[in-house]
């Protein structure tokens, strides 16, 4: 049997197309979000709504709401006491907020996008890459002093990790992976801050 109901449809559509949400838990959600009082469902909207007027950091590529820092820059990078020639490379947003929260890491990151299984970077993938080469060229005469490759261990991370690796080699006096704290297979996201901690402290 089919239901017609195009306010709700709309809304499971939309659900589906979020990181991580197949139909059923878009589904789900829908009906949930249905049930809520007005007042609930529509301080979700505009928290949602809100999301439009963050920034995206000309730099990192992180976003972020850091209104007053010079050329759109986000907080990290517009901060002087950060070391900008150590620069960590990672995949999400949510794996900077996780490596922040180990305060063992005071460099610049390169936010460069979920990596595919293939090892091919994505058109604006290469563009962060190529602007990351730009900005050591411009600003760290040509030499970061380390690249530190924060991608997830998994099969498809290391070989896109070494692929990065021998196109950064130019541009860095050293570049390293997070030591193996993390297990084969596992993400930085998830990872507990002591096992980030050890991970940053032992690369290599």
């Amino acid at each position: 049997m089919t239901f017609s109901n195009q306010r709700l449809n709309n809304a499971i559509k939309k659900l589906t197309g979020l990181p991580g949400i197949g139909p059923r838990q878009a589904t789900r959600l829908a009906y949930f979000l249905a049930r809520q009082d007005n007042q609930r469902t529509l301080e979700l909207s505009q928290s949602i709504s809100q999301l439009t007027s963050a920034s995206i950091c000309s730099n990192c590529f992180f976003i972020h709401e850091n209104d007053f820092g010079p050329d759109g820059l986000c907080e990290i990078c517009s901060d002087p006491a950060r070391q900008s020639n150590l620069i960590a490379i990672i995949e999400k947003e949510t794996d900077l907020i996780s490596l922040e929260k180990t305060n063992q890491f005071n460099g610049h990151y390169l936010i460069l996008g979920d990596l595919k299984k293939n090892g091919i970077l994505e058109d604006e993938q290469r563009r962060r890459i190529e602007h990351l080469k730009k900005n050591i060229n411009q600003n760290l005469n040509s030499q970061a002093q380390e690249i530190i490759l924060a991608i997830n261990p998994t099969s498809f991370g290391d070989f896109s990790a070494s692929l990065l690796s021998k196109e950064l080699a130019p541009f860095a006096t050293k570049i390293t992976r997070l030591g193996r704290g993390i297990p084969t297979g596992g993400e930085i996201e998830f990872a507990d801050e002591d096992t980030l901690s050890a991970a940053l402290q032992n690369r290599n």
